[in-house]
């Protein structure tokens, strides 16, 4: 004998709970002359075979083949004409849902035209209720086989969350003008998503971006961008770190001979290439000393005609007449006269 079901009601349903399943489990057995209250803030839909059928608003109501023309003629088909008919009813919140939180489980990717690739995640709050009860059920219920709280939520918050990404693939250019622009995105995917929560029953009161940040990798790329921007000059930058290197090498106090010549090397590596340059930015003037050295260096043991007269500093026609008269030891190669620096030194001390 299957149990009766004769008052059918949700007395407990919770302000947050948007729909209450009567019974919690499989199909109720109802009979006419059951009764069904329904609270202030209710609407009681009578659902079977995946289709709404009657509803009730709020009061207390009696099953008669009057007040439910729809389960009547599911009664006379099912049932051969017996006042007993098997059917679910699910008790539908009619207040307002404010604070609902949705936000993004994995980042969104987005093209930027200051970063090139940027990927962002999205928090805020909605708000909504329920407007037409049947199609409610009908779309949630029937279509999505949901009638938890927790997992019709998930599905709201997954609307939203696909229209923000289509609004924010249309509209963003930069991460940077984002802050500037929380209050039009919410609005613009306000806009976007009514016509889907409307489809369900579901009036869109109010939606909220609370805030759009970057994920980890985009706000590190954000900070090199910056410290970009806050050196300007990228040229002086580079010329004063190589600089800083070449000091930072010279005053190394690290240990004589080998782990010195090392530290005076790696100064040397990284700032031979900008020396030059800083030298020439800065115009300091050449030093005096080097000339000699370099002088010396360049004398050969061995000398040409001019190069002994460079190295007295006379003319050629006396270095050739002091060789012709025996003064200045010399040989003569061809036409050519080839003089020993240790014979010009020798002169010069004679």
């Amino acid at each position: 004998m299957p149990r009766i079901i004769d008052v059918v009601e949700a007395p407990n349903q919770g302000a947050n709970e948007l729909v209450v399943r009567v019974p919690e489990v499989g199909s109720g057995d109802f009979r006419l002359g059951s009764q069904v209250i329904v609270r202030e803030s209710q609407n009681a839909v009578f659902y079977r075979d995946g289709k709404s059928l009657d509803m009730f608003g709020p009061g207390r109501h009696t099953i008669t083949t009057a007040n439910l023309p729809l389960i009547s003629s599911v009664m006379s088909f099912f049932t051969g004409g017996n006042n007993v008919f098997t059917a679910e009813v699910y008790f539908v919140n009619m207040r307002e849902f404010t604070d609902l939180k949705w936000g993004t489980p994995q980042p969104i990717s987005l093209r930027d035209s200051e970063l090139g690739f940027a990927r962002v995640r999205g928090f805020g709050q909605y708000t909504i209720q329920i407007a037409e009860p049947k199609r409610f059920v009908d779309q949630i219920v029937g279509t999505q086989g949901l009638y938890r709280t927790s997992q019709i939520e998930d599905y709201l918050r997954n609307t939203i969350i696909s229209n923000i990404t289509d609004v924010l693939g249309e509209n963003m250019t930069s991460i940077f003008d984002l802050p500037r622009l929380v209050d039009e995105l919410g609005a613009a995917v306000r806009a976007k998503a009514t016509p889907a929560f409307a489809a369900m029953g579901i009036a869109l009161k109010q939606l909220m971006v609370v805030s759009i940040t970057p994920t980890d990798e985009t706000a590190k790329a954000i900070d090199e961008r910056a410290s970009m921007g806050a050196i300007g000059n990228m040229d002086a930058y580079m010329k004063f770190k190589a600089a800083q290197a070449m000091g930072d090498a010279a005053n190394n106090p690290a240990g004589g001979g080998a782990a010195a010549g090392v530290g005076l090397g790696a100064g040397m590596g990284v700032g031979a290439g900008m020396a030059s340059m800083i030298m020439q930015s800065m115009q300091t003037p050449s030093q005096p000393a080097a000339a000699p050295a370099a002088s010396a260096a360049a004398t050969p043991s061995v000398m040409t005609l001019e190069e002994a007269a460079a190295y007295l500093k006379v003319s050629t026609a006396d270095v050739e007449a002091a060789i012709n008269a025996g003064d200045l030891k010399a040989r003569k190669i061809g036409s050519q006269y080839r003089i020993a620096k240790e014979a010009i030194d020798a002169f010069l001390a004679s």
